[in-house]
């Protein structure tokens, strides 16, 4: 049987998005390039769009960038506009039919589309356009934007979206592209990041600011939340569609999803989890033998958390970074092999030593836990669990792929359950203050910390109905 590979006990995010408006350099290779850097956003999928000003090409697939793009790009003579797209599924199956950007033709020519983040009223306006006689070619919630913009009886493309983006709620960032046009939206909000940044003879927008560098790409600036930015053969404009005033950007795009090398909202995402560990430490005043993290996602706060202990780090785990897309699953009696794939344990650095390990959150809590066991198996005398992060107690539906409530941890069980669920010494989580104080020069007011306080910014789904469920479009029967 073919499945994912390891049991995820992870915030996962949903995708990353890139465009690049450009006459000069290869814009399907630039954007081969920049979805490389935003890899870790998306595994399920991958695709590129490219046009000449005359015709569309799009090239999309399952599997990691390198797979989907092994023997071909997306080729075009004069191209001059790309648009790509990785996929992590949080509405719609992962399929091949649910890959992006999206592309369609309207009164006014082709359109391609890529999208990342979640609408919670995807299901009223899909059920509602069904019934006035919409077809529907996939089961994601992005078809929804296509086909409002293609309804739209405005006169310019650029009023047509704004009037579409009216009728949505939830989380988005857009790139997309037209024969002559690139253009990128953030929505009101800001919940999920979006950047611009300027090559020489024209603009690129991507998920994160990594992606620039990788294309040589100087920093602009961020989209800000409620702009629409339209670049073409003039340069770049801004357009407002959205009151930028109940801002609330995703704090775990600073705790787990963006690179540590990233700079968002005027951030380091790096310097941001460092100190979220010399704040754990604080708050913890854990001392052990050494500091070791889960690795990756946890390294910057297990430096951080040395760095202000005093307790030394070192490499007690070791990733496996040359893992595909699948694998085949080990049988029910082997449940802890997909951790052992993918984790293990230093025996000569762990053995004899009291540890103290450090996460970026637990979700579920079963991967914590056959860690935790993985390095006692190894020797350790102790292992306190540290994570740099408040409990997740609430579901997040914009653009995170989390478990209906009950399905999380902290949701059901007191911080005292969750270590014995997991087998640690000692549990200690950062809180929500400690997060807040970590993150230097962004306000506390403009970030959406839901998961951890149920504090959303916009409307939610019932969640007996559809929230949690990805498959939502998918359902047998009446919506």
């Amino acid at each position: 049987m073919i499945n994912q590979l390891v049991e995820v006990d992870k915030m996962e995010e949903e995708c990353g998005v890139f465009g690049i408006y450009s006459r000069e350099n290869n814009v399907a290779l630039n954007t081969y390039w920049g979805l490389y850097a935003l890899q870790h956003r998306g595994q399920e999928s991958a695709g590129i769009a490219v046009t000449n000003g005359s015709w569309m090409d799009v090239s999309r697939g399952m599997g990691l960038v390198s797979e989907v793009f092994r023997h071909q790009l997306p080729d075009l003579p004069d191209q001059h506009i790309g648009i790509g797209h990785v996929r992590y599924s949080t509405t719609g199956s992962s399929s091949l039919m649910n890959t992006q950007p999206l592309k369609v033709k309207y009164s006014g020519g082709h359109i391609s589309l890529a999208h990342n983040g979640n609408l919670t009223n995807a299901r009223v306006l899909r059920e509602e356009m069904e019934e006035q006689g919409s077809i529907f070619q996939t089961t994601i919630d992005s078809e929804v934007i296509v086909n409002l913009i293609a309804r739209s009886r405005k006169a310019t493309l650029e009023e047509k979206i704004v009037e579409s983006l009216s009728q949505i709620e939830g989380a988005y960032c857009l790139v997309i592209m037209t024969e002559e046009k690139l253009i990128g939206v953030r929505d009101p909000h800001g919940l999920r990041p979006l950047c611009i940044g300027k090559v020489k003879d024209g603009f690129v927008l991507s998920s994160e600011s990594c992606a620039l560098d990788t294309v040589d790409a100087e920093f602009v600036r961020d989209v800000e939340p409620g702009e629409m930015v339209i670049i073409d053969h003039t340069g770049i404009t801004a357009e407002r569609f959205g009151d930028k005033a109940n801002q609330a950007l995703c704090v775990f795009e600073y705790i787990y999803f963006a690179r540590p090398d990233s700079i968002i909202d005027g951030q380091s995402v790096y310097q941001a989890r460092f100190e979220m560990g010399r704040t754990l430490a604080r708050q913890s005043g854990l001392k052990a033998d050494l500091v070791i993290s889960v690795p990756d996602s946890g390294t910057t706060a297990a430096l951080g958390f040395s760095y202000e202990s005093g307790v030394p780090f070192a490499e007690g785990l070791i990733k496996n970074r040359y893992i595909g897309r699948t694998f085949i699953q080990p049988d029910q009696k082997d449940r802890d092999r997909s951790v052992k794939i993918k984790l293990n344990a230093i025996k000569s650095v762990v053995k004899g030593k009291s540890v103290i390990m450090v996460d970026d959150s637990i979700v579920r809590g079963t991967t914590s836990g056959k860690i935790v066991r993985m390095i006692r198996e190894a020797g350790a005398t102790a292992v306190h669990m540290c994570v740099s992060s408040p409990p997740i107690i609430y579901p997040c539906y914009y653009g995170i792929d989390t478990s209906v409530r009950k399905e999380l941890i902290a949701a059901t069980k007191s911080v005292e359950e969750i270590r014995d669920f997991i087998g640690a010494d000692s549990l200690h989580y950062l809180t929500i203050e400690g997060l807040a104080t970590s993150l230097k020069t962004v306000q506390d007011k403009k970030m959406c910390y839901a998961c951890f306080n149920s504090e959303y910014p916009g409307s939610t789904p019932c969640e007996q109905h559809c929230g949690g469920n990805k498959y939502v479009f998918e359902q047998e029967g009446p919506l």
